[in-house]
């Protein structure tokens, strides 16, 4: 059994619903949920904000968390998914926020950085990652990454 169906079934088995909010990954997270014959049944839906206004008025991300933290940080994850949860009324929400590059680097945010971010109803959790594969590799991680994060707090 693939993660994403392992995921569909511990979601619908408690009968909650998923939405996910995509930066970097541009909806490869949605895509392998969708994959799963039935996913409507629990994954409510996706909002990829690639934008900062995106991000702003898509998913509430304040303006004030962009400009103290940039796109790519810990803060702007956790906002992405709290926002993705209440957007599309969802009972849990990932977000992920990275640098898939090759370009877009800064000295402190290095190709590669990614933030990933889980939202519930108790809680929002987030973590850090660097990758060092190409642009499609990256991709490939942050998403890989997400589900195994949602798998891991579903038990």
């Amino acid at each position: 059994m693939t993660l994403e169906e392992t995921i569909g079934k511990s979601l619908s088995a408690r009968r909650l619903t998923l939405a996910v909010a995509e930066s970097c990954t541009g909806g490869l997270i949605g895509h392998r949920l969708t994959n799963v014959p039935g996913s409507s049944e629990y994954f409510l839906g996706g909002i990829v904000a690639y934008s900062y206004q995106a991000k702003q008025s898509l998913l509430g991300v304040s303006g004030l968390t962009l400009a103290r933290f940039g796109a790519v940080s810990e803060e702007t994850a956790r906002e992405m998914a709290l926002g993705a949860r209440r957007a599309l009324g969802a009972h849990l929400a990932l977000s992920v926020t990275g640098i898939a590059g090759p370009g877009g680097a800064t000295p402190d945010k290095p190709v590669g950085l990614t933030w990933i971010a889980l939202s519930t109803p108790d809680l929002t959790r987030a973590a850090r990652f660097i990758w060092r594969g190409d642009r499609s590799a990256n991709k490939e991680a942050s998403a890989q990454a997400a589900l195994e994060m949602l798998q891991a707090y579903l038990g």
